[in-house]
C-alpha cells in the first residue's frame, strides 16, 4: 500500500523503545512525518499545535492514559475524526470494549510483531481509502 507522503502520524508511549520499535515499522511503511510523546498530555498538546492523520498510543501511560487520551481526542470537533490505533497489554474484554464505545479506531495487544502492526494499519488505511472512493462495503458505487 502506497502511503500518503502528507501524512502525519503521532507515536506516543512512555516507552522510549516501544516508540522506536513503531516508528521503525511506519518509516518501512513509507512514513515520513512521524513525531513522538512519552503520555497523553505530550501527545494532545501535539494534536492541539499541529494536524496528525495516525494516532499510534500506549494505553498505560503516566501523567494521561491512552484511553481518556481518546475520548478527549473523541470529543474534540478539530481532532474527532483522527485515526487512533491503540497499543495495550490490557486484553481484558472490559478494556477492549472500552476502547470501542469511546471510538477506537483499532486496537493491538501487546506483544505484538512488527508484521502485526504493518497488517493492522494498511488494514485500517485500506478501509478509509475504499470508504473516500465510496467503496466502503467492497462494492464499486454506479454514478
Amino acid at each position: 500500500m502506497q502511503i500518503d507522503k502528507n501524512m502525519k502520524a503521532l507515536v506516543v508511549d512512555d516507552s522510549h523503545s516501544m516508540r522506536q520499535a513503531v516508528k521503525t515499522v511506519l518509516k518501512e511503511m513509507g512514513f515520513t512525518n512521524i513525531s513522538e510523546a512519552e503520555d497523553g498530555l505530550q501527545a494532545l498538546a501535539k494534536l492541539k499545535r499541529d494536524r496528525h492523520d495516525l494516532l499510534v498510543s500506549d494505553w498505560n501511560m503516566p501523567n494521561l492514559d491512552g484511553i481518556k487520551l481518546l475520548s478527549m481526542i473523541r470529543s474534540d470537533v478539530e481532532l474527532k475524526d483522527m485515526i487512533v490505533l491503540m497499543v495495550t497489554a490490557e486484553a481484558e474484554s472490559d478494556h477492549v470494549v472500552q476502547a470501542i464505545k469511546l471510538g477506537v479506531t483499532d486496537y493491538i495487544v501487546k506483544p505484538f510483531t512488527a508484521q502485526t502492526l504493518r497488517v493492522k494499519i494498511e488494514k485500517i488505511l485500506g478501509k478509509l481509502l475504499r470508504a473516500e472512493k465510496g467503496d466502503a462495503g467492497g462494492n464499486k458505487t454506479t454514478e
